[in-house]
């Protein structure tokens, strides 16, 4: 593999990648909150929304940046830090559960003084511990045996791990996330799918160290309208669990199908040939469509999701490459949010709980909107600061 080009127009892409995915969960988890928001804007659980687009994009950008970094030392030092590289995922996943914890620190607190610790921190993971930080940490972690490996050696690991995930989601993960308390992200399995995206970023690296921003741009957005077709195709079997297939329906807990992932041989035999609807398209409600695996869903972190999502990472990021580091433009905004993603991620939380006292859940749009330009406005300006001082904290 010929040397990576350690200069700085080469990494602007990744920043700009980075600062429009934080800029986008800006949007997403503020507006979502509140009933003015429209479904597009919103996380959802039955299919892939525009909100849902963006924690894939943490994942992409994370193996880009892990494989970038990883082949940069090799080629100046000729030794990979391993040790180093575990203490810093260690590092991060303390900083996930001590972050996520302190949101409810005193319900924790509660829980842990009247219910078994086991259970409890059981849920933890399901839920409150999983959520990005920690995720990112888990996938690089199982990235790790593999990202200094082939192309084709990287491909096959995001295919065993999407396959172990179908397997184990069919087992017990499935209805367990399911289960209340509901997870979130595909809980503590969750990485098995995340790998995709990331494992996608590091092959985008690689296209960019060989080929260069001209000539890559197009393979990368070429491959990620690929990568997209094959999760749309992978989420084809959700149409088997529409209600109006003439298949008498079994019992099952709530909207979601008794058989969400092993589709019973009877709903194959109905199936008229119908494809699913496009991506980011609702699909028809619970009432025409029991909930199952295939469905793109984030709640199950299903491998139709995370597939086309990181296909559609890719296409975004060779829309960067051309602008940024074909055209050499950039925007300061996002340059300031994806130089410093990580301050930036735990500046929103504070920020929100600043903000969100002034607002109500039925809060008109006026006064929706200029709390989140408040909102954005604070961590931006916590951001630009750190620029401006020369202090990064990233993932």
């Amino acid at each position: 593999m010929r040397e990576l080009e350690a200069n700085r127009q080469r990494l602007l892409s990744l920043d700009q990648f980075r600062g429009y995915t934080i800029l986008g969960m800006l949007l997403v988890n503020f507006l979502g909150d509140y009933a003015v928001c429209p479904r597009w804007l919103r996380h959802t659980n039955d299919y892939c929304s525009y909100a849902d687009t963006i924690m894939p994009q943490f994942l992409f950008a994370a193996g880009f940046a892990l494989r970038l970094s990883l082949v940069r030392r090799w080629q100046r030092e000729g030794l990979i830090p391993w040790v180093r590289l575990l203490r810093r995922i260690a590092g991060l996943a303390l900083v996930a559960v001590v972050w996520y914890s302190l949101s409810d620190l005193q319900g924790l607190w509660q829980r842990l003084s009247s219910r078994p610790v086991v259970e409890v921190l059981l849920e933890q993971c399901k839920r409150q511990w999983f959520q990005t930080l920690m995720h990112i940490a888990a996938t690089s972690l199982w990235l790790l045996p593999v990202i200094m490996g082939s192309v084709r050696l990287r491909v096959c690991w995001a295919v065993f791990s999407g396959v172990l995930h179908v397997v184990l989601s069919g087992w017990f993960n499935f209805a367990w996330v399911h289960a209340s308390p509901r997870g979130i992200d595909g809980g503590p399995l969750g990485f098995l799918t995340w790998v995709i995206p990331a494992v996608l970023g590091t092959l985008a690296c690689d296209e960019l160290s060989i080929g260069g921003a001209s000539r890559g741009v197009g393979r990368i957005c070429r491959a990620g309208l690929a990568v997209m077709l094959l999760g749309w195709l992978l989420s084809c079997p959700t149409v088997l669990y529409d209600v109006s297939g003439g298949l008498p329906q079994a019992a099952s807990a709530g909207d979601y199908a008794a058989d969400p992932v092993w589709p019973r041989l009877e709903r194959w035999r109905l199936w008229d040939g119908r494809l699913p609807e496009p991506p980011l398209v609702p699909p028809p409600g619970p009432g025409e469509r029991k909930l199952n695996y295939w469905m793109m869903s984030q709640r199950a972190g299903s491998v139709s999701y995370t597939t086309f999502a990181g296909g559609l990472s890719l296409v975004l990021f060779a829309g960067f490459v051309w602008v940024c580091d074909v055209r050499g433009s950039s925007l300061g905004v996002l340059g300031a949010l994806g130089a410093n993603s990580l301050a930036a991620y735990l500046l929103h939380d504070v920020a929100a709980r600043a903000v969100a006292p002034w607002l109500q859940r039925d809060s008109g749009a006026a006064a929706v909107l200029a709390g989140w330009l408040i909102f954005a406005g604070l961590v931006y300006g916590c951001c630009r600061l750190l620029q401006w001082k020369r202090w990064y904290l990233r993932v």
